[in-house]
């Protein structure tokens, strides 16, 4: 292998570290891909693979220590996601290549993100954790980029950063006419003259005052029948109580207290207490047992004590929990918990109920919290509701439906984080709601139609050398 692929893998594997990951920098992620695309049309295609797949995975070493000891990515599941990336960006690679080659350009420059992007769309089906940290997560900074999801879903914003370096490559591949270097360039500049310009409109609609409430420290769903658990439900009431006012919904973590039957009163009646003498409702994260079976659910609160529970969809591979299946609304909002945002439901079934904010619990592991947070962010702005993130060990968010960060903290440096901000109510109802993975299925078409164009010609090349 020459010099020039071992300094374009090098080169890829730099800016995949910096523009990736769990603290990325967006404008990075765009060029990432480009060294190793550039040499794709210039090497064998077992170069490309080798290439492509070293720089992936050596660009991922920032995550490295964070899957391998994540609580809720299984050891398997983690070297599956660390490896399959890789090897699908080396298939991505090898097709634009490929393309390139025969003389493809252009399908070259769509064929190859389309693939990358209708693949992930598989794996958001298949994987019981759901999806983030991909490239779309990386733009969840740039509203500006990401108002595209309303319409395409984040599978828009994922082939997008990938579709710019790869048309930057095409169009300055060998053999490639000066109409279709002209052509492309005018595109790529356009689509990011139009990304530079694009200004998003604040929502103007009414507003919601609403403060998130996390610990530094966060027991893991103390019972609230202990005096351990008493203690913990004593003190977020006393942090409740020290609000400001004009508050109308606060929001705890996730399974921030193990309640049943007999518990489940003292726990509504202490939040209903609060609730009144500061006129809010109060959401929280509870393992709440029942005689239907265990559920991590988030809990609403208002003063007149009346409840409404939300039960968490996806619950991983965590043992002894059952899962829910419907959405719940309170006072017009929408509840979801932690790892449902990872998933595109029940997110799309609250944007086409035309919810304007969702309330959502959740706990993380400290180093995934910014990631986690822009997760439920695209989410928001795919289905055009803002977002109340409260999320243990990890970063509190409040966030408009225009993907706009309102307010947000990390925890840690004091026994409470706090985060309060006017938040305006989305509309709802985007096309993304109503119409679903459009896009994504859309991206599956393209990359058949490479996959096949490369296979034709490979196939006619046989039968000329037979002849």
């Amino acid at each position: 292998m020459g010099k020039r692929a071992v300094l374009a893998a090098l080169a890829s594997a730099v800016l995949f570290f910096f523009g990736t990951g769990l603290d990325p920098v967006p404008e990075l992620a765009w060029l990432a891909p480009l060294p190793i695309l550039l040499l794709a049309p210039r090497v064998p295609g077992w170069a490309t693979l080798a290439c492509a797949f070293a720089a992936h995975l050596a660009g991922s070493a920032g995550t490295w220590s964070y899957f391998w000891h994540s609580l809720s990515v299984p050891r398997p599941a983690a070297l599956g996601i660390l490896g399959g990336s890789a090897v699908l960006f080396a298939v991505c690679a090898g097709l634009f290549g490929l393309l390139a080659r025969r003389g493809h350009a252009v399908l070259a420059a769509v064929a190859a993100p389309a693939l990358w992007t209708v693949a992930l769309y598989g794996v958001s089906l298949l994987n019981p954790t759901g999806l983030m940290g991909t490239f779309m997560t990386t733009q969840a900074d740039r509203p500006s980029v990401l108002r595209i999801a309303a319409v395409t879903g984040g599978w828009g914003v994922e082939f997008l950063v990938l579709f710019v370096p790869a048309a930057v490559a095409a169009a300055l591949a060998p053999g490639v006419r000066r109409a279709t270097r002209l052509g492309t360039a005018v595109v790529v500049v356009a689509v990011l003259a139009g990304l530079a310009v694009w200004t998003v409109p604040p929502l103007t609609g009414p507003s919601t005052r609403v403060a998130v409430v996390a610990p530094a420290r966060h027991p893991w769903a103390v019972d609230v029948a202990t005096p351990d658990g008493q203690a913990v439900l004593q003190s977020y009431v006393d942090e409740i109580g020290r609000l400001p006012a004009g508050i109308g919904v606060v929001v705890l973590p996730e399974a921030t207290f193990a309640v049943d039957q007999t518990s489940r009163p003292h726990l509504v009646e202490a939040f209903t207490q609060v609730a009144r003498a500061k006129n809010l409702d109060v959401v929280t994260g509870v393992i709440d047992t029942t005689p239907e079976g265990r559920f991590n659910a988030a809990l609403a609160i208002p003063p007149s004590g009346g409840t409404a529970e939300y039960r968490k969809w996806h619950n991983g591979d965590s043992p002894n929990l059952a899962s829910g299946t419907e959405p719940t609304r309170f006072a017009g909002l929408g509840l979801m918990v932690c790892m449902d945002v990872n998933f595109a439901d029940p997110s799309r079934d609250y944007g086409d109920a035309g919810t304007g904010l969702v309330l959502i619990p959740a706990s993380d592991e400290d180093v995934d919290g910014w990631e986690h947070s822009r997760t439920a962010l695209i989410r928001g702005v795919e289905n055009g509701f803002s977002v109340a993130w409260s999320a243990a060990r990890g970063t509190p968010m409040l966030a408009d439906a225009r993907g706009r960060v309102l307010a947000e903290t990390h925890t840690g440096g004091s026994p409470f984080s706090v985060v309060v901000a006017d938040v305006p109510l989305g509309p709802g109802k985007t096309p993304y709601a109503r119409f679903g993975d459009w896009f994504a299925w859309l991206c599956g078409l393209l990359a058949l139609a490479g996959i096949a164009t490369a296979v034709r010609r490979r196939s006619d090349a046989e039968r000329v050398g037979v002849a």
